[in-house]
């Protein structure tokens, strides 16, 4: 199915829509910080994320067991500098996350070595390992970030009663 097009177009097509949702969280980030936070809002993007699992039911996105594990620690990795910039702040009783200046040049400064490290190990892993392989990386970032969000807001809740 994917091995017909050409892992060239295969990397550009990733590399724009990367950019495409880089863009997108930095705009959602944005509005949702005008909203008071809920638990809901804070823990639903990874489950609604865990759905691009079903891309390693296809073998083109397999990816070594080894290679789990390397993306899923610079996942971790990348999640401390989003955790050290993600706080929560009361107003009018309720619950805000806290605009950070240097969340947006972080969450770009992320993306940018995002795809330098996938135009770069391009050369040496396919295309689809290498997708796997960074939606991994995503998800090892997002899930120890929204964890560490949720405790930080339930702190603040139970202050708040």
């Amino acid at each position: 199915m994917f091995e017909a097009i050409s892992p060239n177009i295969m990397l550009i097509v990733s590399t724009v829509m990367a950019v495409v949702m880089g863009i997108a969280v930095t705009t959602l980030r944005a509005k949702a910080a005008k909203k008071p936070a809920t638990a809901k809002k804070i823990l639903l993007p990874p489950v609604f994320m865990s759905t691009g699992a079903l891309m390693f039911v296809f073998p083109f996105f397999r990816v070594h067991p080894m290679q789990i594990v390397e993306a899923i620690i610079v996942g971790m990795l990348f999640s401390i500098v989003l955790i050290w910039t993600s706080k929560f702040e009361r107003k009018d009783g309720e619950i805000y996350l806290k605009q950070s200046k240097a969340f947006i040049f972080i969450l770009f400064g992320l993306l940018i070595v995002r795809l330098v490290g996938k135009i770069v190990l391009s050369s040496s892993i396919d295309v689809g390992e290498l997708s796997g392989m960074f939606w991994l990386l995503a998800f090892g970032m997002i899930i120890p970030w929204r964890i560490a969000m949720y405790w930080q807001f339930r702190k603040l809740q139970k202050e708040i009663v």
